[in-house]
């Protein structure tokens, strides 16, 4: 049950995008350009990011929708989501991301916790200076919208079964209004 009385029953961010549509859109543009992006990283390893730094947070919501995005650009294998989701390191992944998924698990904690070790490590691995800027944006977004979301109270689905649909809708179509003024795709 939400904290306060959003006006919909819509669930996690975008009931909170159907209260407040302008701050709605400025969110929406951001996760576009984070997450949607083919500039040095791919949208599936943004979406990695942003789903191991939520899972990190505890944020039921958020990780199980960006897991299913994940998942929708990964051709359903999910075993190797809930592999990056819950442990990076021994996950079948490039080391580059690898060390990315540090910087933002360090970044969780608290910025001052990213180490010029780790970020060395990255570039050792592969990552461009934009690879880290966007892992560290993309860490620092996901905080914000971990707490936004719990911290309202945002209505939760507990049945995994409905992120697919929306991730498939996110994946082709992008962040944007759509996601809280389309009505809720159904599994076909």
């Amino acid at each position: 049950m939400p904290h306060i009385n959003l006006g919909n029953d819509l669930p996690g961010m975008r009931g909170l995008m159907a209260f407040s549509p302008a701050t709605a859109e400025p969110m929406n543009l951001l996760a576009e350009i984070l997450l949607r992006s083919n500039d040095g990283l791919t949208p599936t390893e943004r979406e990695l990011i942003g789903t191991h730094v939520s899972y990190l947070n505890d944020c039921f919501f958020c990780q199980h929708a960006h897991a299913a995005i994940a998942c929708h650009y990964l051709n359903s294998d999910k075993e190797l989501v809930d592999d990056v989701r819950e442990n990076p390191a021994a996950a079948n992944i490039s080391n580059k991301l690898k060390a990315l998924l540090n910087i933002a698990a360090l970044v969780q904690n608290g910025g001052k916790y990213v180490t010029p070790e780790a970020v060395a490590k990255a570039k050792q691995e592969g990552a461009t200076d934009k690879d880290i800027h966007d892992t560290v944006l993309i860490a620092a977004m996901f905080c914000m919208a971990n707490r936004y979301v719990d911290g309202l109270g945002a209505i939760t689905p507990t049945d995994l079964s409905t992120y697919p649909p929306r991730a498939k809708q996110v994946a082709e179509n992008g962040y944007g209004n759509h996601i809280f003024s389309a009505k809720q795709p159904t599994a076909q």
